[in-house]
């Protein structure tokens, strides 16, 4: 390595401000660039150790769902006023992201693999996710929302959060998907339940439920492929 790749090479000892200004944004990791709007640790925990494990338990889309302040430090143990960064630095990002892209309708869903390659993420949280992706008559994706958190049950799953994006945005059909934190992808007695519960209101809406994909370990199920759907 020469000095002038040395001289642009990120020290992992920087602070991430620093990072930032000695390398620019794109030479941050994920927790570095949370760890700047987070601006502080809290109860002990430094802002770094912090915006990492968030970034854990949560993933990117995980904390973006979490849209009010009250659910923020009910979910994340946070003050009101980290809340407040956080949902406002999701909120700014997703507002520009749109108006860069259209909504994000330039991914495209022709199977369960595909489903993988957006929602890889999901494997390596440390919490249960139920996550919606809404394409249009041509499998774009046109949104995508993280449903819920935490242990999913068919008592928990409301059909009508899953399926009210989809009339909002006139979207042609659903895929949902959710992570199962131990590694083993293979579908329990409650996502077959959940399952079962969202086709139903799914036909009543005339909305088609594409498919259920469950991510766990690196690999994935896809519930339409097992005859489930």
């Amino acid at each position: 390595m020469n000095s002038v790749e040395q001289e642009r090479q990120p020290d992992a000892e920087m602070m991430p401000r620093e990072k930032l200004m000695a390398h620019g944004a794109a030479a941050l990791a994920d927790a570095d660039l949370l760890a700047i709007v987070l601006n502080t640790g809290y109860r002990g925990e430094p802002v770094r150790a912090l915006a990492g494990r968030l970034l854990k338990e949560y993933g990117s889309s995980g904390l973006k769902a979490l849209r009010d302040v009250a659910g923020v430090t009910r979910e994340t143990g946070l003050p009101p006023v980290k809340a407040c960064q956080l949902i406002a630095c999701f909120e700014l990002g997703s507002r520009l992201f749109a108006q860069a892209d259209g909504g994000g309708g330039v991914f495209t869903i022709r199977t369960p693999g595909d489903v993988y390659t957006r929602l890889k993420d999901m494997a390596e949280l440390h919490k249960e996710q139920l996550r919606g992706l809404y394409l249009n008559a041509r499998n774009k994706v046109i949104y995508q929302e993280t449903v819920s958190i935490g242990t999913l049950t068919a008592n928990l799953v409301h059909p009508a959060d899953v399926f009210r994006p989809a009339i909002e945005r006139a979207a042609a059909g659903v895929i949902i998907a959710h992570n199962h934190p131990s590694g083993d992808p293979e579908p329990s007695d409650h996502d077959l339940a959940i399952t079962a519960q969202l086709a139903q209101a799914a036909s009543i809406l005339s909305i088609k439920l594409i498919d259920h994909v469950i991510i766990g370990g690196g690999q994935f199920v896809s519930l339409r492929e097992k005859g489930v759907l």
